[in-house]
């Protein structure tokens, strides 16, 4: 006769075993898009911005100001939304990239060729939007 004590310690390392499982699984994928990625080019809105925004003159949505960046390595704004890293960064990094640099920081720059463009660039501005009626609500300087 089965004790329902003895049930319930089956099934948990069970459970454990499945779960270590997927997290050896998880792991191992990127390591092996490490391997497999030799760059990453990032479209999006403020969430992925690393600074387009500050080549701008026109745009109003800029983040090259405090509290943004305290968080970040250099511990200054850097032109992203947020205090530190954003998703875009936190995926290079997981993949073994650096950070990609923002378009238009590349463009101003072109004349140093710092930039191997087949490592990755930055496309991301924020205010970004497909919905022509959300740009009447953001004002224009």
């Amino acid at each position: 006769m089965l004790k329902c004590g003895s049930i319930m310690a089956s099934n948990f390392h069970g459970f454990f075993f499945i779960f270590i499982f997927i997290i050896f699984s998880y792991l191992t994928l990127f390591v092996e898009a490490a391997a497999l990625v030799p760059a990453m080019f990032v479209f999006g809105d403020s969430l992925v911005d690393v600074g387009n925004n500050n080549y701008l003159n026109f745009s109003s949505p800029k983040a090259n100001f405090y509290p943004n960046g305290i968080d970040f390595p250099t511990g200054k704004p850097t032109g992203r939304f947020c205090n530190g890293k954003n998703p875009a960064d936190f995926l290079a990094e997981k993949v073994g990239l650096a950070s990609a640099p923002s378009y238009l920081s590349i463009i101003e720059n072109s004349s140093r060729h710092t930039h191997n463009i087949n490592r990755g660039i930055n496309f991301a501005f924020g205010g970004a939007t497909i919905i022509p009626q959300s740009n009447q609500i953001i004002i224009w300087e």
